[in-house]
């Protein structure tokens, strides 16, 4: 080996060059640290001789290169390709968490453990449980089946966790087996058996044969519950027969619905009931079916839960209904009154069908007929109006001792909010001076109440604003007075051509705004001034060749510039005497609205082509 120019050797060269064996160099000045890497011909190249601190040579140059090493090695295939071994692929398996490959992977167990009793005939309790192992995490659950009138809480003995084998250790798989006792929190468990899953996991993934599997033992507890006491005599005991029939037949009721017809006697009708038939005791209860204004007490028990005579009495050695008694369509005696059973409910329809084979054809209700039922309408008299408030205060008045305030269609109101019919009218009136006056005439839909207003004008003499405040306005002829209430304008009473008298004013509707159009055409049922074909069919029965030529005159004055649209409102005013032998003013609107461009401009070639 070179000694290092900054090492000063040893005086022996048989001390090996280890730490303490060599010292520095005090008189080194040269500190630089040499490059390894150097430009040749513009091309990074790597120094073939290596440096360390100090330019001083590395002793790496001392390892000998690649072909000298084979030449003194020789040709050993083992050195060039290595060992089968490094050279052969190997796959490693993909790693899976455990509580992925073991996700709702549980292992059950069949256990037993003994409680001990005191004070009792039985020494002890055998408890069932199922132990439960998750593989995901190794933690245990201890669960008991619940049985119905076991006395004792049952359920999740111990939640789900690890538990503790001892001091330092937990349960594993590997400590399950057949056969075997588990002391888990200072009790003992008996493992009997355990799935065909668990059996097969254990087996094949552990690699652990199980133990034969253990019968489970009984419990001596529910033996003496399920053991048959022997009866000393031969005549059942009466108070051991009603116990086994409570414990069988509990909550066991058949449903019938009666019919009481009482219609024979005088203010008699038709009642209806519910006759409910116990099991347990042979015991019927009969409920009536309470109406709301029947004018009866709120007592629905006609017949308190007893055995129902078959002859109407109660004593106690006659003989009594029993669920085989009972047929739809049979009329039974309660207590003197005929009950007809007319239908049943589908628990009591299947109880007759499993017990005695019954028929759907004997099982369907029965129909009751209605005709000879009478009710008798008192017709009263409502005194007139008084004159305080509006007529339903008043009615109100005449009903209720204490006065409420009168029931508004709210559904109504709500779907018609903000829906108003607007028309423009006239006054139709012998003065010169209401000639020309215009009034703006609003229905609200909501509650069929009506405003007039009339639209100040320029020089008329006349001040214009609100005509008429809101309110409902009575038909002509009618007042609030009348014995069979008063009556008032309605929708249908509105439309164009029309004359309105309201307030002792007679008011003509000459148009109305676009709504009302839509609106009433999408009612054509309601309004038939707005249905379109019915309007066609008299157009074609009442306008004749004279009256076709007459429009096509007045429609060819009105367009000027022979683009075929006419003004629609000017072309009705000029055939007006056309149609008022045939047609209303609304209904010759609707013939015209069908056949108008929307500005209002008719064309009057096409109306004159559809008749």
């Amino acid at each position: 080996m070179v000694a290092n120019k900054n090492i000063l050797p040893s005086s022996s060269t048989s001390i090996p060059f280890l730490p303490g064996n060599s010292f520095a160099d005090a008189t080194k000045t040269d500190f630089r640290k040499a490059h390894t890497l150097d430009y040749k011909n513009s091309y990074a190249l790597q120094k073939s001789v290596k440096l360390s601190i100090g330019a001083i040579p590395h002793p790496a140059n001392q390892v000998l290169p690649a072909h000298e090493l084979i030449s003194r090695l020789g040709n050993d295939p083992a050195i060039t390709y290595g060992d089968k071994q490094f050279h052969t692929p190997k796959v490693e398996p993909t790693f899976v968490p455990a509580y992925v490959a073991f996700d709702k992977v549980v292992l059950r167990f069949d256990a037993y453990f003994k409680q001990a009793v005191h004070e009792s005939t039985e020494q002890y309790y055998l408890r069932r449980v199922r132990i439960l192992y998750y593989l995901e995490d190794d933690s245990v659950a201890v669960v008991e089946p619940e049985f119905e009138n076991s006395g004792i809480l049952q359920g999740v003995l111990i939640k789900r966790q690890r538990l503790p084998k001892n001091s330092t250790d937990y349960y594993q798989v590997s400590d399950f087996n057949l056969g075997i006792n588990l002391h888990i929190y200072g009790r003992t468990y008996r493992v009997v058996s355990c799935d065909k899953f668990t059996q097969q996991y254990m087996q094949e993934t552990q690699g652990i044969t199980l133990n034969q599997p253990e019968e489970m033992p009984l419990d001596p507890y529910q033996q003496s519950r399920q053991r048959v006491p022997r009866n000393l005599s031969h005549r059942a005991d009466e108070k051991h027969n009603r116990l086994r029939r409570f414990l069988e037949n509990d909550r066991k009721v058949l449903r019938f619905y009666c019919i009481w017809d009482d219609r024979d006697s005088m203010f008699g009708e038709l009642r209806e009931f519910v006759l409910h038939y116990f099991f347990v005791d042979d015991c019927c209860e009969v409920r009536e079916v309470q109406k709301p204004n029947n004018g009866r007490d709120p007592s629905p028990i006609l017949v308190r839960r007893q055995q129902l005579c078959k002859d109407g009495s109660v004593n106690e050695h006659a003989e009594v209904y029993t669920w085989k008694d009972f047929r739809i369509g049979d009329t039974i005696n309660v207590l003197g009154r005929k009950f007809l059973l007319r239908d049943c409910d589908e628990y009591t329809r299947k109880f007759y069908q499993s017990s005695m084979g019954m028929p759907d054809s004997e099982l369907r209700p029965v129909s009751i007929d209605n005709s000879s039922i009478h009710h008798h309408v008192v017709d009263h008299e409502l005194p007139p109006y008084n004159g305080y408030g509006d007529v339903e205060d008043s009615l109100g008045s005449c009903r209720y001792l204490v006065l409420k305030p009168p029931k508004k269609d709210f559904l109504k109101a709500f779907e018609n909010e903000h829906k108003v019919l607007r028309f423009v009218a006239r006054m139709d009136s012998k003065h010169k001076e209401d000639k020309d006056r215009r009034f703006v005439i609003s229905y609200r839909l909501s509650d069929d109440t009506m405003t007039i207003y009339e639209p100040p004008q320029r020089n008329a003499g006349i001040l214009g604003g609100k005509f008429m405040e809101r309110t409902r306005v009575l038909l002509p002829g009618s007042s609030l007075s009348d014995v069979d209430g008063p009556k008032y304008y309605k929708v249908t009473d509105l439309f164009v051509g029309t004359t309105l008298e309201i307030l002792k004013h007679k008011f003509v509707l000459l148009d109305a705004d676009e709504f009302v159009y839509h609106y009433m055409e999408d009612r054509k049922d309601e309004f038939r001034q707005a249905d379109f074909e019915a309007v066609l069919k008299k157009v074609l029965t009442g306008v004749g060749a004279a009256e076709k030529s007459k429009l096509d005159k007045i429609a060819k004055a009105l367009d000027k510039d022979g683009s075929g649209l006419v003004d629609r409102q000017r072309f009705l005013d000029g055939a007006r005497e056309v149609w008022q032998s045939c047609l209303t003013h609304h209904e010759a609107i609707t013939l015209s609205r069908a056949f108008e461009n929307g500005d209002r401009k008719l064309c009057y070639l096409k109306l004159l082509a559809a008749f």
